[in-house]
């Protein structure tokens, strides 16, 4: 049965049978009338969920909103997000903040491949592993840095074409001396920053990436972000960050010139 309840500046809504379409303008039409907080419940694979909700918000001079999501959303889940807050009480499929500008996803699970592509801000925190182009194209803008922190680990193309931002992966869920499994790390980086918790496998860098160790200022961004992490999925900040990280940086700024003619 399909339902959607009020509680206040809550609204809930049962996604049962519900098309992608159908849910997301029940979704917009919450945030319209002043919901500042959304519970979803059997979400099954409907895509967009979130997506350019600042429309809403604007327009009507309201709150950004925050989403609570139980099941698992469809591709694109807060894509073009700015500024609201999306909880995933389970996995997340392909795209998750795809072009995000500003706000925060948290997944207590996995994500998908092409997590934040194009993404220029906000904040995403995965509880578990990540698929493949994690990050992908992900840039800076102005005053806006996007990150991405990831509890487990990441298939190949991790940071591919990255211009800017940070991504952090905490390989929780390997062994004792396991290395991360992804190769063609940071094909095509051409800024930004990666950090790896753990060891690489020999060769998974791409032609254009180097690793360095971290110096204070690092470790400092690092407890910044590795707390975060901890507080929302309840994990030991300390532990996690007594062991070391390599830093990813690129070689420079423009991999690829010599493929333009001046």
């Amino acid at each position: 049965m399909r339902r959607t309840g009020i509680m206040g500046s809550t609204i809930e809504i049962d996604a049962s049978g519900l098309s992608h379409s159908e849910l997301n303008q029940r979704i917009r039409a919450a945030v319209s009338s002043g919901a500042v907080s959304l519970i979803l419940r059997n979400v099954a694979g409907q895509r967009y969920i979130g997506t350019n909700l600042h429309r809403c918000v604007e327009k009507q001079a309201l709150n950004k909103p925050q989403i609570q999501v139980y099941g698992t959303p469809g591709n694109d889940l807060g894509a073009f997000l700015d500024g609201s807050t999306i909880v995933v009480h389970g996995n997340a499929m392909d795209g998750t903040g795809n072009t995000m500008t500003s706000g925060r996803i948290i997944i207590h699970g996995r994500a998908g491949d092409i997590l934040r592509l194009s993404a220029r801000g906000g904040e995403i925190y995965v509880r578990d592993n990540v698929g493949y182009r994690t990050g992908v194209h992900m840039k800076e803008y102005r005053d806006k840095q996007p990150v991405i922190v990831i509890g487990g680990t990441s298939q190949d193309f991790l940071g591919e074409y990255m211009a800017g931002g940070i991504i952090i992966v905490l390989g929780l869920h390997l062994k004792r001396d396991e290395p991360h499994p992804c190769a063609h790390v940071c094909s095509g980086m051409h800024g930004g920053v990666v950090f790896f918790r753990g060891i690489l496998q020999p060769g998974s860098l791409a032609h254009g990436a180097r690793a360095l160790p971290t110096v204070s200022e690092d470790k400092m961004l690092l407890r910044t972000y590795v707390e975060r992490y901890a507080e929302l999925f309840g994990a030991d900040a300390g532990s996690i960050l007594r062991s070391p990280f390599t830093k990813i940086i690129p070689m420079t700024g423009r991999p690829y010139k010599q493929l333009y003619a001046y």
